[in-house]
C-alpha cells in the first residue's frame, strides 16, 4: 500500500481503537493517528510472523489485525505515559 493508504487506514484503526479504548490521553487527535498508523504497521507485522494474516490492503482481515496493533499500542502508550 502506499503511503497515503497507510495514513488512511491508520486514521481509521487509531479511530476504532480510541472508540473501544476511550479515556483521556494526551496528545489528541493527532496522537491517535500516529499509534492507529503504527499499529496497523506492527499488528502486520506481528500478525504474519504468528502467521495469523498481514496488512496487505483494504479488506477485512487487514483492518482487524491493523485495529488489534493500535489497541495494543494504544493500552501500552497509556502505560507508558502513566
Amino acid at each position: 500500500m502506499g503511503i497515503i493508504a497507510w495514513i488512511i487506514f491508520g486514521l481509521i484503526a487509531g479511530a476504532i481503537a480510541k472508540l473501544l479504548m476511550p479515556g483521556k490521553d494526551p496528545g489528541g487527535f493527532i496522537v491517535t493517528i500516529i499509534i492507529g498508523i503504527l499499529g496497523a504497521v506492527v499488528g502486520g507485522w506481528i500478525g504474519t510472523a504468528l502467521g495469523f494474516g498481514s496488512v496487505d490492503g483494504f479488506n477485512f482481515g487487514s483492518f482487524v489485525v491493523a485495529v488489534i496493533g493500535a489497541i495494543v499500542l494504544l493500552f501500552l502508550y497509556r502505560v507508558v505515559r502513566k
